[in-house]
């Protein structure tokens, strides 16, 4: 099932606040994402209703399998483009905006292509590729 970008930018968000912190509310989505704690809160009951979140009674935000699958996917395919963005030389600020926008659309093979390229271009060294 095809889920919307911004979906798939609130359960990304999730695991990504889930890596550094015992627990994630929707006011810690709120405050990541930049959006209000009532727009939040709908996302969240719909995220809840479609099977890919759960809530406790404290409003602890806890991602299903289905929910965890879709963000995984999205936290790979942001990390690997940035990633090669910044490797070719994009500043760090503008290849995130970048991959932020282009895992959304990005069909699987093309993202596999792009990893696979990815993986041969690093060098182990963390060193930027020269334009010319």
């Amino acid at each position: 099932m095809k889920i919307q970008q911004s979906a798939e930018d609130y359960l990304e968000s999730i695991l990504v606040l889930g890596m550094n912190r015992p627990y994630v509310r929707s006011i810690d989505v709120a405050n990541d994402l930049g959006f209000s704690k009532p727009s939040v809160s709908v996302a969240m009951k719909n995220l809840r209703e479609n099977g890919y979140i759960s809530m406790s009674q404290e409003g602890h935000i806890t991602l299903l399998e289905p929910g965890r699958k879709i963000a995984q996917t999205i936290y790979e395919r942001h990390t690997t483009l940035s990633g090669l963005l910044e490797l070719l030389g994009v500043p760090k600020d503008i290849a995130a905006d970048d991959a932020c926008r282009i895992e959304h659309v990005i069909s699987p093979e093309s993202f596999d292509a792009i990893k696979a390229a990815y993986g041969k271009l690093q060098d182990g060294s963390g060193k930027k590729i020269d334009k010319e």
